[in-house]
């Protein structure tokens, strides 16, 4: 099992200063990037799931490896959460292209394989695809939680935060 403190570190490690740890952060990663993937989507801690939106948004040739670590996560539970969050940073990406990109440079884009399974057909506008996926995310786990906004804000921190280290 591997550790809130151990996950943060990972994150700080691939560039990913989203959330805070209390462990020293090293500068080498110790996870695969799919034992990461696998970890943030099991992990009890609802801000270390939803650390896969800018996870994503930073590494996006990290979805290569989606498919394979769905197929391999332990519960239906974790699976949604993967798809969501990922869906979630497709959109993202698209809705902040600009900014992503004035930050990073050119990057590969997201591409969309959950949409269909996750029971939703989204909307060629990303603001839009929010929200229907928001929807569909409530419809599918039945959580009062303002999905939209949990979406916009794990990207706004990253972005804001990624925004002051180019500064």
């Amino acid at each position: 099992m591997v550790s809130e403190d151990q996950l943060v570190a990972e994150l700080w490690a691939r560039d990913v200063q989203f959330l805070r740890g209390r462990a020293s952060l090293p500068s080498v990663t110790l996870l695969s990037d799919t034992r990461l993937i696998a970890s943030l989507a099991e992990s009890s801690d609802p801000r270390l799931c939803f650390s896969l939106i800018p996870l994503f948004l930073r590494h996006p040739e990290y979805s290569a490896w989606v498919r394979e670590v769905n197929k391999l996560l332990n519960t239906k539970s974790s699976q949604v959460t993967l798809q969501f969050y990922y869906t979630a940073a497709v959109f993202l990406q698209k809705k902040y292209f600009q900014r992503i990109q004035n930050i990073m440079g050119e990057q590969e884009l997201l591409q969309d394989m959950f949409s269909k399974e996750l029971g939703f057909t989204p909307d060629a506008e990303p603001s839009r695809a929010l929200v229907q996926l928001a929807e569909q995310h409530h419809l599918s786990t039945g959580q009062f939680v303002n999905w939209l906004e949990t979406y916009k804000h794990a990207a706004d921190v990253w972005l804001r935060q990624m925004e002051l280290q180019k500064a």
